[in-house]
């Protein structure tokens, strides 16, 4: 299954500034600097794009979050929302108790197929052996009321892609999923949850989230004790297909949010695979419709196996050789709050509509320097005039 395609690009004679997001510095953090990183993840209109666009600006959480008030006022909104530092810290001691820890894109450990996405998730947290994360990682997922034969073929390519050195990820949901998961134990599994870490769904699946964050790791982008809601689940199916190199779809109907895994998994250019079922079977509608899409027809592990072996990174260094010293904004001083003229604010938003444009259009139409731009965009997003979608897209705010 082809990913979306990109925006054309202009011909290579052309010279012209791309504002290609820079990737995150990585370092470990103290104590307080995860809470500063939680703080600023929690404080009014900071998303993850703004996140990240903070971090490499200003070099830390610490600086980024005394500078909010001014940007968001530049933008054109007078006060902002700060996360206090009471309520974030009760949500450090939340996880604390149940077992987890955050772990924040600037870190190392984050699973690296995912912070390689434009706008990953600032901050997931973790319960079991993080070791698995950074390791390369298959997405099994499917119908929740998988057949018999097609849970006998999740649970067989599970462990045959485990006994290949994969970890497998899925959403710890029932058929498909839990069989995926349950074949992966003695190898290595990450469930990614839609709630926070100590809630249970479904209920039936107590034990095997016991065991998987304790033999495996469990992850959410959502605090302890959050309740999801039906918006959860897709953006719990996208942190499934980001963390994989690729995705294996047994049994799908035609519409189902498992067909929303494979979707996310194609836009996010991860290769997408489908076992072919019985075309009189209404759990294999999707699966089949995929494989005319594009998707690579598996029928055997050694599929994956063979298709993936390009994409497989070197090994990570162990723990012990990353940089121990923890990031003090990342060596670099706080930068002071620049200059953005108003009338360039006003050519940014008169250039924008509803439909999401890529930044790179908006130097064009703006005649703005790469810089300036790049510093509106964040002082309009804290002000929440401008909405940022990924793949260096933006739009006005749908609600203005």
């Amino acid at each position: 299954m082809a990913p979306d395609p990109q925006p054309a690009r202009e011909p290579q004679t052309e010279t012209r500034t791309r504002l290609t997001p820079a990737p995150l510095p990585q370092a470990p953090l103290d104590a307080t600097q995860r809470l500063a990183c939680l703080r600023l993840i929690r404080s009014d209109n900071v998303g993850p794009v703004t996140f990240r666009e903070l971090i490499n600006h200003f070099g830390g959480a610490e600086p980024a979050l005394a500078a909010l008030p001014e940007l968001s006022r530049r933008g054109g909104r007078q006060s902002i929302r700060i996360c206090p530092e009471g309520q974030a810290r009760a949500e450090l001691e939340a996880a604390a108790k149940i077992g987890a820890q955050p772990l924040f894109t600037i870190e190392p450990g984050y699973p690296p197929a995912l912070a390689a996405l434009d706008a990953p998730p600032p901050l997931l947290y973790v319960k079991g052996d993080t070791r698995h994360l950074t390791r390369p990682m298959v997405a099994i997922v499917g119908a929740r009321n998988g057949s018999a034969a097609g849970q006998k073929l999740a649970r067989m390519f599970a462990a045959r892609l485990g006994a290949a050195g994969f970890v497998i990820a899925s959403g710890l949901a029932r058929g498909i999923d839990a069989a995926a998961h349950e074949a992966a134990l003695a190898h290595g599994t990450v469930a990614v949850l839609a709630g926070g870490l100590d809630n249970v769904y479904p209920p039936e699946h107590a034990e095997l989230q016991r065991l998987i964050g304790e033999r495996g790791c469990l992850i959410s982008e959502n605090p302890p004790a959050f309740v999801p809601r039906a918006q959860d689940f897709p953006r719990r199916n996208r942190i499934i297909s980001g963390i994989a190199l690729g995705v294996l779809i047994v049994e799908a109907a035609r519409r189902s949010g498992t067909l929303i895994t494979a979707r996310a998994a194609a836009d996010q250019g991860r290769l997408v695979f489908a076992v072919p079922g019985h075309p009189l079977d209404p759990r294999s509608e999707g699966t089949n419709r995929l494989i005319k899409d594009g998707a690579t027809i598996a029928t055997e592990p050694q599929d994956l196996i063979e298709a993936l072996a390009p994409l497989r990174p070197a090994e990570p260094l162990p723990q012990g050789q990353v940089r121990e010293e923890p990031a003090r904004a990342w060596g670099r001083p706080a930068y002071e709050v620049p200059t953005v003229a108003p009338q360039d604010r006003t050519r940014v938003l008169a250039a924008l509509g509803p439909a999401p444009v890529d930044v790179d259009e908006l130097v064009r139409a703006t005649g703005l320097p790469a810089r300036t731009l790049h510093i509106a965009l964040i002082e309009l997003a804290l002000a929440g005039r401008i909405e940022r979608h990924g793949h260096q897209l933006v739009s006005l705010a749908t609600d203005r």
